[in-house]
Formats: C-alpha cells, structure tokens, sequence
C-alpha cells in the first residue's frame, strides 16, 4: 500500500476548520482553536460554525483576538501542520483587513494609556477633583 503524504490536499478538499486554523498557525494547539470557534471568536462565511464544520477553498474566515481583526479567503488546506511559509500559501488576507489590523497595532504602540501613570489609591487631591466631577 504506498504512503499518502499528510501534507497532500484532503479527500475532496475539506478539512475540519479547527484542524485548519491550526495547521494556517493562527493557534499553537488544536483545542486552542476549538475553543475560539466555539466561543465564537471564529466565522466561517459571516456564521458562526461548529469545530467540526467543513472548510474548503474560496471560503472567507473572519478572527478577532482582542481589538485586532482578520479577514482571509481560504487558499488551501492542509491535514497537517508545516512551517511558517508552508502556512502562509493556506490563505490570503484582504487589503483592508491588513491595514485595519496594521493601524490598530501602530495604535496601540503609539503610547502608554494615561491610567497607566497612576499608582495606588487616589490622592486627596484625586478625590476632590473626582467629588467635583461627579457633583457629590
């Protein structure tokens, strides 16, 4: 019987969508990518989806982690994990998408949040500043 390389396209082109998120290394484990998909941090097609659902080329899937924000079309699907590069070819990221993200990273490295100088418990200072605002 010859060897099937596990790396070679799927029966049919499909492949469970947790199984290709982690092979396209957008998660470290397979469960980890589960759990997004049943949390419903992962979209397959604007739907949310089970972890068992299917995947094929052209499908579009949407990620949030946080503020940051993907949208990818399926390129290619893979049974197996491989290296980073092998990875990238699985799909493709929308222009809009890319800049979206890139934005919100330069965004969030453009400074500390003012509440990040604070330190312990407010001041008298502090609290009569706060009792004015508030009108107490």
């Amino acid at each position: 019987m010859p060897s099937r390389d596990k790396r070679a396209d799927p029966p049919f082109g499909r492949v469970r969508i947790d199984k290709w998120l982690w092979a396209a290394r957008f998660y470290k484990t397979r469960s980890l990518a589960a759990r997004a998909v049943e949390g419903g941090k992962v979209k397959l097609n604007g739907e949310r989806v089970k972890p068992g659902k299917e995947v094929k080329v052209g499908d579009e899937i949407e990620r949030r982690s946080g503020e940051l924000h993907w949208l990818v079309e399926v390129r290619g699907v893979a049974l197996k994990r491989g290296p980073a590069a092998e990875a990238a070819l699985l799909y493709a990221e929308g222009e809009e998408s890319r800049a979206r993200r890139e934005h919100m990273i330069a965004m969030r490295g453009a400074g500390p949040h003012a509440a990040h100088r604070i330190h312990g418990r407010p001041t008298k200072r502090d609290r009569r500043m706060i009792r004015r605002f508030t009108g107490d």
